[in-house]
């Protein structure tokens, strides 16, 4: 099965979470975890949704979507409130704990936020939430920035796709960071491209999807790092030659990503 992220809206329905001046959480949530999965599915990532629309689930409910998903990662979206209005500003992710892969996610979303002009508030550890607590796999809770502070809601607005792409790019970066394992190591001075057709944790399914394209007469490869296989598809040192196979096989009904090797 190819990494499957868990994207959860917070709240909805009944519950409309935290409000400002007619602004509801529920809202904000929902528009940035649809915006946040179309962007992952785009780049290859299959992603479940715990809600799609303004519908209730109790939190525990949620957590087993996930579970009975199989999904490798937990994301539950949501916004922050102050005490009183305009008191903080700034985003926070928050963790069940500090182990694991979750803490380099959690870091690198909250770094990419800052860059779109977020305050950087760090992580928070927090037991008492069932979607950290009931989740089987690596799970986060974003608060991005606070609901009743001006300039979290405009810095929202205005930059709402970049704000979205900083999310994803923060979930990629790690997932991928965590397959290649070279954070570290130069980058040369050619750069190989590559089409990613498959991500998996069973090496039946990836010497599968081998057989398939190279059936097709497609030059691939199997690599693996750490504990996914990467399928990967015409290795050229062509940026263009890389997007015209990634549209032929986007063609044939395949999700793929160009990536470097």
């Amino acid at each position: 099965m190819a990494v499957t992220i868990a994207l959860d809206a917070g709240h909805g329905g009944y519950d409309g979470g935290a409000s400002y001046q007619g602004r509801r959480e529920k809202d904000d949530n929902l528009a940035l975890v649809l915006a946040v999965g179309e962007i992952l599915q785009n780049s290859g990532v299959n992603v479940v949704y715990t809600r799609t629309e303004d519908v209730y689930d109790s939190p525990v409910r949620k957590a087993r979507i996930a579970n009975e998903a199989g999904a490798d990662f937990f994301i539950s979206i949501h916004r922050n409130s102050s005490p009183n209005d305009n008191q903080y500003s700034g985003v926070e992710t928050l963790l069940y704990d500090e182990n694991g892969i979750k803490v380099e996610m959690a870091e690198a979303i909250n770094e990419r936020l800052a860059e779109v002009g977020f305050n950087n508030l760090g992580l928070e550890i927090r037991k008492d939430l069932a979607v950290l607590r009931r989740t089987q796999m690596p799970a986060l809770l974003v608060e991005v920035g606070f609901i009743n502070t001006d300039a979290d809601n405009m810095l929202l607005d205005t930059r709402f796709d970049d704000t979205a792409r900083a999310i994803a790019d923060g979930i990629l970066q790690t997932i991928f960071d965590d397959i290649d394992g070279d954070t570290d190591i130069p980058v040369p001075e050619s750069t190989t491209y590559a089409v990613q057709v498959g991500l998996f944790r069973n090496p039946e399914n990836a010497d599968n999807l081998y057989r398939e394209l190279t059936a097709l007469g497609i030059p691939t490869d199997v690599g693996r790092s750490g504990s996914f296989y990467a399928v990967r598809a015409g290795r050229t040192e062509s940026l263009n030659e890389a997007v015209a196979l990634q549209q032929e096989l986007q063609q044939l009904g395949y999700d793929t990503l160009v990536v470097t090797l």
